[in-house]
């Protein structure tokens, strides 16, 4: 099980057009995706937080879906709404 946590920070007054965006890409690519299994968002204290967990079977699927049009797409469209983002990747989890 290959896990990918992201924390975004966004730029003020964007959060309400990001979250459905982000919805979106996680929806297609549950649906669409062969080695997607989970993806998670939740909302930080500071209303400018997104915490997104993502759950793939191996780096290769998570590979796949970072050159996946759908995922493109969103990357593309909050490129502009992103201050920073942290991503962190850990290949060695147990179930």
């Amino acid at each position: 099980m290959f896990v990918v946590t992201v924390t975004f920070t966004l730029k003020p007054g964007t959060r309400d057009t990001f979250l459905p965006l982000m919805v979106e890409n996680a929806s297609t690519s549950l649906c669409e995706e062969a080695g997607c299994q989970q993806f998670d968002v939740c909302l930080g204290g500071n209303p400018d937080t997104v915490f997104l967990y993502e759950v793939y079977d191996d780096s290769a699927a998570f590979s796949a879906h970072l050159e996946s049009a759908h995922f493109q797409a969103f990357d593309t469209a909050v490129a502009d709404m992103i201050a920073t983002k942290v991503v962190h990747q850990y290949s060695e989890v147990i179930r």
